[in-house]
C-alpha cells in the first residue's frame, strides 16, 4: 500500500475502496429510479473517494471507512442533484396514486390491494405496476410537500443537512406515531419488505432472494408502500405558503 518513498500508493488504495464505493452505490439505487445509470453513480461515488483521500489525516482504517462514506455519498448526491431524474409526469402520476390509495382505504377500511387500486385508476395491472418500477426512488418526504403549489427542483428532497433532513422533519411535526401506525396497516409482504430494507440494511436485490421475487419485484413493492405511507402522512404536513411578491411602485 505504500511506494518507495513511504508514502501511501494512491492508485492500490483506490482499488482497495473500490468495494465501498459500490456498496453505497448499491443501496443508493434502491432509492433511485430505473433511469439512473449504476456506472454513473459509482463514477460519481469514486470523486468522493478521492476526495476523502485528499482530506483525511489519520490513515486508512475503520475509521476512514466511515468517513469516506460520508464523502462518496455526498459525492453520489451531488451528481444526482445535476438532474432532474424523475420527470414531472410521473410525479403527477405517483400522486394521483396516493391520492387514490388514500380515497380507498376510507371507502375500504383496509389497504387495497394493486389491483384494485389499478381498476380504480383506469389502468391494467401491468401498466400500473410499471408505472410503480420507473418510480424507483419514491420517497417519504420530499420539499415539494413543505413548498405549497407549483413544481420546486426535485432534488432538493436530497437533504444533507439537519434542519431539512425528512427524519428530522417528521420528529419535529411529531408524525412518528401516526407514520408508525401506518407502516402498521401495510400488506404483510411490503411490511416485511420494509424492514429487510430499513431494519435490515438489504439491498434489492438480496431482499428479493430473501421474499422469492425478482428484483423488479421488490422495486414496485417499495414504491407501491412508500405512497401508501405517504397517502397517510402527507396531508399532515403544514404547507409554507409562498410569499407574495410585492409591486414596486414606479
Amino acid at each position: 500500500m505504500y511506494t518507495a518513498a513511504g508514502q501511501p500508493d494512491k492508485e492500490q488504495l483506490v482499488q482497495r475502496f473500490v468495494p465501498l464505493v459500490k456498496r453505497v452505490a448499491y443501496h443508493l439505487m434502491a432509492r433511485l429510479p430505473a433511469s439512473v445509470q449504476f456506472d454513473d453513480i459509482v463514477q460519481n461515488g469514486m470523486i468522493g473517494l478521492l476526495d476523502a483521500m485528499e482530506r483525511y489525516e489519520e490513515g486508512f482504517g475503520a475509521q476512514f471507512e466511515t468517513y469516506a462514506t460520508q464523502r462518496i455519498r455526498g459525492a453520489m448526491l451531488d451528481g444526482l442533484r445535476e438532474n432532474d431524474w424523475l420527470p414531472r409526469q410521473l410525479r403527477r402520476e405517483l400522486r394521483r396514486i396516493e391520492a387514490m390509495i388514500n380515497q380507498l382505504e376510507h371507502e375500504f377500511g383496509r389497504a387495497p390491494s394493486e389491483r384494485e387500486l389499478a381498476d380504480a385508476l383506469g389502468m391494467s395491472l401491468a401498466d400500473y405496476q410499471k408505472t410503480l418500477g420507473d418510480a424507483r426512488g419514491h420517497q417519504l418526504l420530499y420539499f415539494e410537500d413543505f413548498a405549497g403549489e407549483g413544481d420546486e427542483d426535485f432534488l432538493e428532497r436530497h437533504f444533507t443537512d439537519n434542519d431539512s433532513d425528512p427524519l428530522n422533519i417528521l420528529e419535529e411535526k411529531n408524525l412518528q406515531q401516526s407514520l408508525v401506525e401506518a407502516i402498521g396497516r401495510l400488506p404483510e409482504r411490503e411490511k416485511l419488505m420494509m424492514a429487510l430494507y430499513y431494519e435490515q440494511d438489504l439491498n434489492l436485490r438480496e431482499i428479493g432472494e430473501v421474499m422469492g421475487v425478482t428484483e423488479s419485484r421488490v422495486c414496485q413493492l417499495h414504491s407501491q408502500a412508500i405512497a401508501r405511507l405517504r397517502s397517510t402522512i402527507v396531508g399532515q404536513l403544514p404547507v409554507a405558503k409562498k410569499p407574495r411578491k410585492e409591486k414596486v411602485s414606479g
